[in-house]
Formats: structure tokens, C-alpha cells, sequence
């Protein structure tokens, strides 16, 4: 989940939906709620950040070293003020990056994963078995062939394959790929997209990779059980 901080409803509503047509979940918030909500959100919420996208806060001072106390996602500046000085008071305040606007959805997303990658010392992809499952928005391969996939199944075996080895259950699932914050959706469509993944990768590779417990939830497997 992708969190942008505002003062602007337009500015919150733009990403948020520019978000979505990526199959990313998002949240906005304005300055002061955000301050709230970041020194009072249980751990599992927190986990669900990918990034922290500071904007416009008007008189409202963020930190992004006290943010990093909570979370360990990158915290991103976006900037309107093309000014080096600018830049450079961004990155003493503690932003990991700063990103000038106008600029693409697609951008932000690969730079948040590059910071992702880097704090991680990984490769932008994760290897399970025969899959090799990329981090940036493309299709996984097996055996070297793409397998396409719609936004949402294709999030899910991200997130399965960043959380490789470790079980993941429903809620979290759901948390990562639409928000911890989307009342509108119920959890349950969780078990609707990984039906349809399990056969799609079923059908590819000659077994089930993804093993499922009740109340233990989703892992990624290398081989047939």
C-alpha cells in the first residue's frame, strides 16, 4: 500500500486513482491525520506500507525520521519547487528520494522499488522453483515464458514471492493488495483471485505452488507436494 501525504483532496484523489489503474492499493491522508495515524497504527497496518509519498503540507512539519521510526518503507518526497536548495533541504529533513512533478505513476512505482531493492540488497525479481516473479509490474516467466496475468492476481504473486518461505494469511494478503483502508471490498475476493492464480499456474506448471493452510494462509511451494 502506497500512503500519500497532502493537504490538497485533488492532489490524494489523482494518486489514488492513478494508483489503482496500476492494481496498487493506496491511501490518503492529510498532514494532520497521517501524524495520528502513524504513531497509533498497529504493526500489521504498518506492514502494509510500501511507501510513504510526502506532498504539499502546508504549515505542517513532517518528519520523515520520526515516519522511519515506524515504518521501515522508503519515504519519497514530491517536489513543485524545481530548485536545487529545495532538493537538497528535502534530503537533509531524511527522504529517501525526491521525486519533481509532473511525473508518471509508473516512475514513482520503479523507484520505490529500486529503494526497496536496495535497503534489501536483492534483485528486482524472486526466483521460486521454475517462476521467476519480477517485482516492477511485469508478468512472471516460467521456464522462461511470460505467463500474463490481470493487476490483482499478478500483485498477489509479488507479494507471495516477497514473503517467500513465510506463510501469509487472508487479511494480510488483502492489506497488501488493496489497502488496509478499502471498506468497499471484502476480504473474501482475497480467495476468488487466488483460485483463478492457482489454476492459471496449475495449468503451467503441473502442480499447485501455492499451498494453503486453514487459519495459517498462503505460501509459495518450489515443487509438488
Amino acid at each position: 500500500m502506497i500512503v500519500i501525504v497532502d493537504e490538497r483532496e485533488l492532489v490524494k484523489g489523482g494518486f489514488s486513482s492513478l494508483f489503482s489503474r496500476e492494481g496498487v492499493a493506496s491511501a490518503g491522508f492529510l498532514p494532520g491525520e497521517f501524524d495520528e495515524w502513524i504513531d497509533t497504527a498497529a504493526q500489521p497496518d504498518l506492514k502494509a506500507v510500501s511507501a510513504v509519498l510526502i506532498g504539499e503540507c502546508g504549515e505542517h512539519d513532517l518528519s520523515p525520521r520520526r515516519i522511519r521510526d515506524r515504518t521501515a518503507a522508503p519515504v519519497i518526497a514530491l517536489s513543485e519547487q524545481h530548485s536545487l536548495e529545495n532538493t537538497l533541504k528535502l534530503f537533509e529533513a531524511g527522504v529517501d528520494d525526491v521525486i519533481r512533478k509532473p511525473v508518471h505513476i509508473r516512475e514513482i512505482l520503479a523507484r520505490v522499488c529500486a529503494i526497496r531493492r536496495r535497503g534489501a540488497d536483492e534483485a528486482n525479481y524472486a526466483e521460486v522453483g521454475s517462476m521467476r516473479i519480477y517485482m516492477d509490474g511485469r508478468d512472471p516467466e516460467i521456464d522462461g515464458a511470460p505467463l500474463p496475468l490481470p493487476r490483482r492476481e499478478r500483485r498477489i504473486l509479488e507479494y507471495l514471492a516477497t514473503n517467500s518461505g513465510r506463510r501469509v494469511t487472508k487479511a494480510q494478503v488483502f492489506n497488501a493488495i488493496y489497502g488496509v483502508f478499502d471498506e468497499d471490498v471484502e476480504e473474501n475476493v482475497v480467495e476468488s483471485h487466488i483460485s483463478k492464480l492457482r489454476k492459471k499456474l496449475r495449468d503451467k506448471m503441473g502442480f499447485d505452488p501455492i499451498e494453503s493452510k486453514r487459519f495459517l494462509g498462503y505460501r509459495l511451494a518450489t515443487q509438488a507436494a
